[in-house]
C-alpha cells in the first residue's frame, strides 16, 4: 500500500512544479500590453477595440451575452443534427429539452451528460457543438478570474479590463497550444482521431463487430485541460479509446488540475503577493489530501456484506481487494480513488469508473467536494469561489477583534459581504431548492434505479452536480426526462451565473476603492494561520449547509451497510 502513497506524493509534487511556470505563463497573458498578430486578427474579426476597458457591469454583460449566443448556437446544432455531415450513423437530433439540457450543460463548463456520445451524436455535433462549447465554457471561467484578480489589484479604477481581449488571449495563449500539444500525445497512447464515425472488425468466433470511431482525442485534450468532463463515449474516460494506458490516465489528473493549481500562483503574481497564492494553493491541498485518503480508505476497506458472504476483499499479490464494483481492474482501487478525488475537486466530472458503485463513504467524498465547490475547483471559477471563502474568513476574524476587515489592501464592508453571501447562498439554495422539488415530483420514482437512502444520493448528486458545474453522477438516475433535462439546465444555469455575476461586481467594488497599507489591526492572509482558519470556514460552512441532506444519503446509507441492511 506504500506504493499507493508514494504515486500520490509524485502526483502531487508534478502537480505543484507544473503550476509554477503555468501560473506564470496565465500572468504574462493577464498583464501584457503586446498583442501578438493573431490577436489583431480577431480583434478586427470581432469588431473589438483593444484599448477600451470594461467596468464590472459591461465585462459581466459581455460574459452573459456571448455565452448566451454560443448557448443558442450549440441548442441549434443538436437540434438540427439530423441534417448536418459527418452523421455516419443517421443520428437523429436531440429532443428539446435534451438539446436545452446538452447547450447548457456544456457552456456552463458542467458537461453532464444525459446521452450517451457515441451513439447520439455525429461527429460533427462532436466537433462544432460539443468540442467547440468545451472550449469556451473553460475560457469564460479563466476569463472571469482575472477580471476578479484586476478587481484586487487595482486601487480606485473604475475598470476591470477587456473581456474581449482577455477571451481572445486564454483562447490563442493558453488552451488551443495546450490541448494541441496533448492531443498528439493521446494518438500517439493510441486515442482516435478520425472523421470515420466506425470500423468493423472479425472476432475470434468469426463474428462481425462494429467499433465505434471520432474525433476523441482532441475532444479528450480539452476535455481535461478545460475541466469539461464530458465524454465521447459514454463510458467516459473508463473507454479504453479515451484512456487506454497508464500515462493518459496520469495525463488526464495532471491536466484536470493544470490550471485550477496554477490560477492560484498566477493570483499571487498578479497581486506581487506570491505567498497569498501559495496560502491558497495549500489550504487546496489539504482538503484534497484529506478527501482523497478518505475515499481511498472506503474503497480499500470494501463492502462487510461480501466479506461476510464469502468474498475475499483483502489486498494481495493476485487482486487488488476493496470494492471492484463498478471499476476497471486496470486501474484498481488507487488509480479509481485518486481520479475520484481529482475530477470533483478540480469540478471536471470526468469518470474513469462509475461512481454509483463507490461505498456510501467513497461516494459521499465527491457529494463533499462539489457541495464545497472550491477544491481547486474548475478553471478560473474555483479561484473565485475559494476567494468568496478567503474573504468571508477575513470578515469574521475582524469582528471577532472588533475592526473593519481588510483582504489585501482593501477594506470589506457591508456592500462586499452582502455581495459574496449573494454567491455563497446561491449554490446550496440551488441544490437543496431543485433536490426537494424532485424528492416530491411524483415521476422521480420511476427513475431511480435504487431504493432507500442510495435512492436519495442519486437525486442530491444530480443537482450537486449540475449546480456545481462538475457534470459526473451516480449513474443509476434515469435523467434523460423532461422533468430532469429541464431542472438539471437550470441548476446548471443558476450554479454558474448565479456565482459570477455577484463576484464580478465584488470585484468593481474592490477595484474602486484605494487600496490602504497594512496596520498595527490588520488581519495577515499570508499566513499558515490563515490558510488554516480558511479551510476551517469553508469544511464548517459546507458542513453546516449540508451536513442533513448528506446524512439522509451516504451517511445513513454508511450506517446501515455497517449494520447488515440491504435495499432491494
Amino acid at each position: 500500500m506504500w506504493l499507493t502513497w508514494m504515486e500520490y506524493a509524485l502526483v502531487l509534487l508534478v502537480m505543484t512544479a507544473l503550476a509554477v511556470p503555468m501560473g506564470q505563463w496565465l500572468a504574462r497573458c493577464f498583464t501584457s500590453e503586446h498583442h501578438v498578430w493573431i490577436e489583431r486578427l480577431s480583434f478586427r474579426a470581432l469588431g473589438v477595440n483593444p484599448a477600451e476597458r470594461m467596468g464590472w457591469q459591461r465585462y459581466g454583460l459581455a460574459l452573459l451575452l456571448s455565452n448566451g449566443a454560443m448557448l443558442l448556437l450549440g441548442y441549434a446544432l443538436l437540434r438540427l443534427q439530423g441534417w448536418l455531415p459527418l452523421n455516419a450513423l443517421g443520428n437523429a437530433a436531440q429532443t428539446p429539452d435534451l438539446a436545452f439540457n446538452t447547450a447548457a450543460s456544456f457552456v456552463t463548463n458542467t458537461n453532464w451528460q444525459a446521452y450517451s456520445g457515441e451513439s447520439s451524436l455525429s461527429n460533427a455535433t462532436q466537433m462544432v457543438a460539443i468540442t467547440f462549447m468545451m472550449f469556451a465554457g473553460a475560457i469564460t471561467g479563466v476569463v472571469a478570474a482575472a477580471g476578479f484578480i484586476r478587481g484586487l489589484a487595482r486601487s480606485s479604477a473604475s475598470d476591470l479590463g477587456n473581456y474581449w481581449v482577455d477571451y481572445v488571449r486564454v483562447l490563442w495563449r493558453v488552451m488551443l497550444p495546450l490541448s494541441f500539444v496533448v492531443a498528439l500525445v493521446y494518438v500517439w497512447q493510441g486515442v482516435p482521431q478520425t472523421l470515420d464515425g466506425q470500423a468493423w472488425a472479425t472476432t475470434l468466433e468469426g463474428a462481425r463487430q462494429q467499433i465505434l470511431l471520432g474525433p476523441v482525442a482532441s475532444l479528450e485534450s480539452i476535455k481535461h485541460i478545460g475541466t469539461n468532463g464530458g465524454g465521447f463515449f459514454g463510458m467516459n474516460a473508463a473507454h479504453p479509446f479515451e484512456n487506454p494506458t497508464p500515462l493518459t490516465n496520469a495525463i488526464h489528473i495532471l491536466g484536470m488540475l493544470l490550471i485550477p493549481s496554477a490560477m492560484t500562483y498566477a493570483f499571487g503574481s498578479m497581486l506581487l503577493r506570491r505567498r497569498q497564492g501559495w496560502v491558497l494553493f495549500g489550504a487546496c491541498l489539504v482538503m484534497f489530501v484529506g478527501f482523497l485518503a478518505l475515499v481511498f480508505t472506503a474503497e480499500q476497506a470494501g463492502n462487510p456484506l461480501l466479506t461476510a458472504a464469502g468474498a475475499d476483499q483483502q489486498i494481495s499479490a493476485t487482486q487488488p481487494g476493496g470494492n471492484m464494483e463498478g471499476k476497471e481492474l486496470r486501474f484498481g482501487i488507487a488509480d479509481t480513488a485518486l481520479f475520484v478525488a481529482t475530477t470533483t475537486a478540480a469540478t471536471t466530472g470526468s469518470v474513469n469508473a462509475m461512481h454509483d458503485s463507490l461505498t456510501p463513504l467513497g461516494g459521499l467524498v465527491p457529494l463533499a467536494q462539489m457541495m464545497l465547490n472550491c477544491v481547486f475547483g474548475g478553471d478560473g471559477v474555483g479561484l473565485i469561489n475559494l476567494l468568496q471563502y478567503a474573504i468571508l474568513t477575513v470578515f469574521l476574524a475582524g469582528m471577532m477583534i472588533g475592526r473593519t476587515p481588510e483582504f489585501l489592501g482593501k477594506k470589506i464592508e457591508a456592500r462586499e459581504i452582502k455581495l459574496v453571501m449573494l454567491a455563497v447562498m446561491a449554490h446550496p439554495i440551488s441544490v437543496l431548492g431543485f433536490t426537494a422539488l424532485a424528492a416530491v415530483w411524483p415521476d422521480t420514482l420511476a427513475s431511480l434505479a435504487n431504493r432507500g437512502p442510495h435512492g436519495f444520493s442519486e437525486v442530491l448528486y444530480a443537482y450537486a452536480s449540475g449546480t456545481a458545474n462538475n457534470g459526473s453522477a451516480f449513474a443509476g438516475l434515469n435523467a434523460n426526462t423532461p422533468f430532469f433535462n429541464t431542472t438539471i439546465g437550470l441548476a446548471m444555469l443558476a450554479g454558474r451565473y448565479l456565482t459570477l455575476l455577484p463576484m464580478l461586481a465584488l470585484a468593481g467594488s474592490l477595484a474602486a476603492k484605494p487600496t490602504v497599507p497594512a496596520g498595527p489591526g490588520t488581519f495577515p492572509t499570508a499566513t499558515p494561520l490563515f490558510m488554516g482558519l480558511l479551510v476551517f470556514v469553508v469544511v464548517v460552512v459546507g458542513g453546516l449547509t449540508f451536513l442533513p441532506s448528506l446524512a439522509l444519503g451516504p451517511v445513513v446509507e454508511q450506517l446501515q451497510m455497517l449494520s447488515g441492511q440491504v435495499y432491494p
